[in-house]
């Protein structure tokens, strides 16, 4: 086994009807851009009744048609927000908590203490967060919080920290597969190629979803010497 191997993210997902929502951090291939993608799934209607929509640097999760809303606490939060240099995307409103604790000059690690997996027995979704800092050199953390035993009892949590490699990228996600419980994501964050072209890296995520589960997804490329931002957007609902 070659610990330091690099997998074409398309690879990972093809042929996998679920693994739920997913975090990718990372540098272009050319070094010159920080890369960033979200992507969120669902089997219920309530979890499929969501679009993502930009307001500023922010993304935010909306519901498509609010008359199909059973539960909001879960679907609907912003999974992207920027605060000074440093850039935040997670799976849930841990976003917000992170963002107040860094307002509040404390740490991503510290306002995690705080939250735990998501209260959805018998799956209980493991909640996924990232952090860039842009400083002298990119450099980012991952973490996720999950259920220690299958009745909820306890969190584990997990902080995984990287400085940015060309060409080299991180990937996070919620769930390895389907099934009844759904299982939890398992191990490090999975080293993914992150290529030059956004356009390339949207692709290849999205069309490797499972049609029928995948639901939105969001990238974004960050030059690093003059902050230019690249965006690229798919709904499935629109």
């Amino acid at each position: 086994m070659n610990v330091y191997q690099t997998y074409d993210i398309g690879e990972l997902i093809n042929g996998n009807p679920y693994v739920g929502r997913g975090i990718v951090i990372g540098k272009t291939e050319d070094g010159t851009k920080a890369a960033v993608a979200y992507f969120i799934m669902g089997r219920s209607e309530n979890s499929r009744n969501r679009i993502f929509v930009e307001n500023g640097d922010e993304v935010i999760i909306h519901p498509f048609d609010v008359s199909k809303v059973e539960d909001p606490s879960l679907i609907i939060y912003s999974p992207i927000r920027k605060i000074g240099n440093k850039l935040i995307v997670t799976n849930g409103d841990q976003t917000d908590t992170i963002y107040d604790f860094i307002a509040d000059g404390k740490t991503f690690e510290e306002a995690l203490e705080t939250r735990e997996f998501e209260p959805d027995p018998p799956n209980w979704t493991p909640r996924i967060s990232g952090i860039l800092n842009f400083g002298e050199k990119l450099t980012y953390k991952m973490s996720i919080l999950k259920s220690a035993d299958s009745e909820g009892s306890e969190c584990s949590r997990y902080t995984f920290s990287y400085n940015a490699l060309d060409g080299i990228g991180h990937f996070i996600h919620t769930y390895v597969t389907d099934g009844n419980p759904i299982p939890t994501f398992m191990g490090e964050p999975e080293r993914v190629a992150i290529p030059n072209s956004i356009d390339e890296f949207e692709e290849k995520i999205w069309s490797s979803l499972n049609e029928q589960n995948k639901i939105s997804i969001y990238v974004r490329y960050i030059d690093l010497a003059t902050g230019k931002i690249e965006n690229r957007m798919i709904n499935k609902n629109q």
